[in-house]
């Protein structure tokens, strides 16, 4: 555990910005209850900088007891996070989402559920990467992540190079990372970005990316894109 920071030291905390929304719609009463009383119990601590200004390294050992660790980086409203923890109950994944409505869903699915195998960090990646060990990770995903479709803001999207080192560095040799997306030029920058970031794309036929994944469970945002006539897109990428 970290030591508590001194209020009257200087704050040497990293700036980042924050792009998006935190909250959309009012929440319903039941959601703000799991707020108050699921999150605690399954929030990863000592992800944040109030709770550790000094950045210490989570005790991924103690935290995983030899399980494998997947995480889910803007798991939406939870529906794919949740189908995988139950599929591999022997897994411990680790979801973060800044989105307060998402991640109000999720644990309403948690707790209706009964799944025990996810921790949730609700909040930006980057924090998370900065505590997480390095090569810790055994498999990542990003799910239908935020287009940012106007050119001047592409440096926000995660494939960028902010976000796609310090993955590849949590991330084990070998190790898969699956990213799905039904924006043409987001495909395009991901397998433009990636591979710089120390990843292969495993595709070797059109079969590999139009097809879904054997586990997939097709999210409500898949299936408006498909109602709306875009394409969903399923890369594979292996941390070299």
């Amino acid at each position: 555990m970290s030591t508590p920071k001194d209020p009257n030291a200087p704050d040497t905390r990293t700036w980042r910005n924050f792009y998006g929304r935190m909250k959309g719609k009012a929440l319903h009463p039941r959601q703000e209850k799991d707020l108050e009383e699921v999150l605690p119990k399954v929030r990863l601590a000592n992800v944040t900088w109030e709770e550790n200004p000094d950045r210490t390294l989570l005790d991924i050992a103690a935290l995983t007891q030899g399980r494998p660790l997947w995480l889910e980086v803007g798991f939406g409203a939870g529906e794919h996070i949740v189908h995988q923890a139950q599929a591999n109950p022997d897994t411990l994944f680790i979801g973060c989402e800044p989105y307060i409505n998402g991640t109000a869903a999720l644990l309403g699915k948690i707790r209706r559920q009964g799944v025990e195998n996810i921790l949730v960090h609700p909040g930006d990646a980057r924090d998370l990467f900065d505590v997480l060990p390095p090569a810790c990770l055994d498999r990542a995903f990003l799910l239908y992540p935020d287009p940012w479709p106007k050119a001047r803001h592409h440096r926000r999207r995660f494939v960028t190079e902010e976000h796609l080192g310090p993955l590849a560095k949590k991330m084990k040799p070998g190790t898969t990372f699956r990213v799905a997306t039904d924006i043409e030029d987001y495909v395009r920058q991901t397998l433009e970005e990636v591979p710089r970031a120390g990843f292969t794309w495993t595709a070797e036929r059109a079969q590999d990316w139009r097809q879904p994944w054997t586990d997939w469970l097709s999210t409500r945002y898949e299936q408006k894109a498909l109602r709306e006539g875009r394409t969903p897109h399923y890369l594979t990428f292996t941390r070299d």
